[in-house]
């Protein structure tokens, strides 16, 4: 009998109707759709329909996790488009770490998109590279998780205390397939990227808006915050910022 995993509360999707414009945010990583209900929560104030779906595998169990597939979690995000495109006109999508490398992805293949923010998003991490190439075939299944890396005290991430070592192997496969098409990245861009990230190189922000061929881009600077900025200190100039990018392309 196929075990059943219990979904913790903080860890739901969450769905705000809203008009005609559609947001979908992207958790990362190990991570859950905790560290981005509060900029949900912003932008649905703003009028505009959010949807932050729970990436499969996530906000259960690390040995959930490990029967997921990047494969997936591009499912995920991309049932999330078809659920607000049966109610809105125009969609954005904004994405923290691998929900950014998801954010990416989504903008190569569907170039009418309004619009990506993508928030100190991964597509190339030589550190886990080197780590899982060690791990791989050593029969270990789960190494020290990489969540909480958030500068402000007393703030918590919802993430798993270990990562499976499989899902390394998966989220290495997803960046290696978004790096090498960032130039199909055609559609408006707000990069956000902490200045200090413990966790993602902040070089892949700047590598990310170098090599996609947006006309419309622009890159934030977080100096207060980070990785998972959205927790952080920062969180609330995020929120104004994706505001005001999504507000001029609508």
């Amino acid at each position: 009998m196929e075990k059943v995993y219990k979904v913790h509360p903080e860890a739901e999707e969450f769905y705000f109707p809203g008009n005609e414009v559609g947001v979908l945010v992207s958790h990362g990583f190990t991570g859950t759709t905790q560290s981005m209900r509060y900029l949900g929560t912003q932008i649905f104030k703003l009028g505009y329909t959010v949807y932050g779906p729970r990436l499969t595998g996530h906000g259960t169990d690390p040995e959930n996790m490990e029967q997921a597939s990047y494969k997936d979690w591009i499912n995920d995000v991309e049932r999330g488009l078809e659920r607000l495109q049966k109610t809105c006109s125009k969609i954005f999508v904004v994405g923290l770490s691998m929900g950014g490398t998801l954010t990416l992805y989504l903008a190569q293949k569907y170039p009418n998109l309004a619009g990506i923010i993508p928030i100190n998003a991964a597509i190339n991490m030589p550190e886990l590279k080197t780590a899982y190439d060690q791990l791989k075939n050593s029969g270990t299944r789960f190494v020290e998780g990489i969540g909480s890396d958030i500068k402000k005290s007393g703030v918590t991430e919802l993430a798993y205390p270990k990562t499976p070592v499989k899902s390394m192997g998966d989220i290495i496969a997803l960046m290696d397939q978004v790096r090498k098409d960032l130039t199909k990245v055609t559609v408006p861009t707000l990069i956000i990227s902490s200045i200090i990230d413990n966790v993602v190189p902040p070089e892949n922000s700047k590598e990310i808006y170098y090599s996609i061929t947006s006309e419309d881009k622009s890159i934030i600077f977080l100096k207060n915050s980070y990785h998972v900025a959205t927790l952080d200190n920062d969180k609330e100039l995020i929120a104004k910022e994706c505001a005001r990018f999504i507000s001029n392309r609508v």
